[in-house]
């Protein structure tokens, strides 16, 4: 399905009209119908989104992935919106059914195939124990072969037989169930899977940009190393999360091969009760790699703690962090990995509330998104956030409404209302309403009509604890309770808000430079 659907941008422009086309399970949209050739401006999986009606306008509908993503979509009339929720609703539907359907196949082929290596198991006993006895008639009886032998061979034989028939089953289950459509990527329902980003940017860096060696951020990271410069092109630690999932898949798989070996036990017993053979359980090739108890476990466990002593955190995660970023010549920005540390700054407004700063949000990466779309006519041009500003200034494009220059302008406002806060936070504020009520009073206020203050003074009230905001940034659950997160935070941050800082100060000078700066109120 396809047609115009109008979606909310920001405060500016508000409802813009864009073409919708729904296929393959994925909603993507673009700016017009005649301008799909260019690709989609945005999309979003349905199996992994929830569909929402506006409780009075009945031409509204919201599309939400919580944390990640949030449309806001209004169609030109009640009919045409029932159409889209019944489109939507199928697709979604259909990805469900399709999902669990293999995922109840895969499950029934492994029980299958767990009872037929139980039942390999206990014919090989037997083939062991019927061997055996033959063998020891043979040695008896050197003469002609008596009527037992014979059965005993006969038994054998039939014993070999209904083996290799079994084997030959497992290899079927076995095809079956790992059969190459059943590894095709299903949409995820788990919230520690993030399948569905945000429409980042995400180009090919040049090797300049590489971050292997910090110039003039350094007198702004406080001693940081080298190392940390190097943490997402060298690859990060295994975090704690991997360990943990390390000790259970042992406890895992030590608990699957005992309950194994005993029904291997009860079905041994009960085919020695009926072909009258007296079979005794061949022990496991693996009972000596199962833990007796959960001290080697616990002693895991604790050595992989120590071997992770310094805790992650949301800012030392980043793809892309401020500190990373190299100057260019004559404190040239650049453009790409300044665009991608805003975008990664982004996830602190979902953290602080996905709903009630999802207006915030929207404007935030419409103002990236803006300089982006700049960018990409002369990529070669426009390596610096200067030059996109210097040659709109000679264009005479600068103050023209929806310019690169006026989003620069915006988000550098965006930037100092996040840093302003964190650096609240990051001196000892623990009520988060009055840390982002300070930095906004400080920041954004002032340019702001009472229309947007009244939807920001609905922000700050619904402002998280600041525990419950700690827990957000933590890399791995839990960690919010060890006393090394929050001196690691404060390090983190430490590095984090000059190199933002001296950024934005950059950006202040042009702008007052060349008189771009505005106080028009939004």
């Amino acid at each position: 399905m396809e047609g115009m659907l109008y979606k909310w941008t920001n405060y500016l422009s508000g409802w813009q009209p864009r073409w919708f086309i729904l296929a393959g399970g994925i909603l993507s949209y673009y700016d017009s119908q005649e301008d799909t050739w260019k690709g989609c401006k945005g999309s979003i999986k349905m199996a992994v989104c929830e569909i929402q009606v506006h409780n009075s306008d009945n031409t509204r509908m919201e599309l939400i992935i919580p944390g990640e993503q949030h449309f806001y979509l209004k169609a030109a009339n009640a009919a045409d919106r029932q159409r889209w929720l019944v489109a939507l609703g199928s697709s979604k539907a259909c990805l469900t059914d399709s999902r669990t359907k293999k995922e109840k196949e895969i499950s029934e082929n492994t029980e299958s195939l767990k009872k037929k290596v139980s039942e390999l198991r206990l014919y090989c006993d037997l083939l062991l124990h019927q061997v055996n006895n033959l063998k020891e008639s043979a040695q008896s009886n050197q003469s002609n072969p008596t009527d037992t032998e014979i059965d005993m061979a006969a038994l054998l034989r039939s014993t070999c037989n209904t083996f290799m028939k079994t084997l030959d089953e497992c290899m079927q289950i076995a095809n079956a169930t790992l059969r190459p459509e059943l590894f095709q990527p299903t949409p995820p329902s788990s919230p520690h899977v993030t399948v569905i980003k945000p429409n980042r940017i995400k180009h090919h860096l040049q090797s300049s940009y590489s971050c292997t060696k910090r110039n003039e951020l350094n007198n702004f990271q406080h001693e940081s190393t080298i190392d940390e410069a190097n943490f997402k092109t060298v690859g990060r630690p295994q975090s704690e999360n991997d360990n943990q999932y390390q000790v259970n898949s042992r406890m895992e798989n030590a608990e699957n091969m005992e309950a194994e070996r005993m029904d291997n036990t009860e079905v041994v017993v009960a085919a020695s009760e009926k072909t009258d053979v007296n079979v005794e359980p061949q022990p496991s090739e693996f009972a000596d790699e199962v833990p007796k108890t959960g001290e080697d476990l616990g002693d895991t466990n604790a050595t992989l703690e120590t071997e992770n002593r310094e805790i992650q955190t949301f800012f030392s995660a980043m793809e892309q962090r401020f500190n990373d970023i190299e100057f260019e010549e004559e404190n040239g920005i650049p453009t790409l990995p300044f665009l991608e540390s805003c975008y990664a700054i982004v996830p602190v407004l979902d953290k602080l509330g996905p709903t009630v700063f999802a207006p915030v949000k929207l404007d935030f990466v419409g103002n990236i998104k803006k300089i982006n779309q700049k960018y990409i006519t002369d990529s070669i041009r426009f390596t610096t956030l200067q030059k996109i500003v210097l040659y709109e200034l000679e264009t005479d494009e600068a103050t023209v409404r929806n310019s690169a220059t006026e989003a620069l302008l915006w988000l550098k406002r965006g930037l100092k209302f996040l840093k302003g806060f964190l650096e609240e936070v990051n001196n000892g504020e623990k009520d988060i309403q009055k840390a982002l009520n300070t930095s906004y009073s400080r920041t954004l206020r002032q340019y702001h009509g009472w229309v947007v203050r009244g939807v920001f003074a609905l922000a700050l009230r619904a402002a998280p604890f600041y525990e419950g905001f700690m827990a957000a940034l933590a890399v791995n659950e839990g960690d919010e309770q060890n006393e090394a997160f929050y001196e690691g935070m404060k390090r983190d941050l430490s590095q984090y808000l000059p190199a933002m800082g001296k950024q934005i100060e950059i950006l202040d000078a042009l702008y007052e430079e060349y008189n771009l700066e505005s106080d028009e109120v939004v």
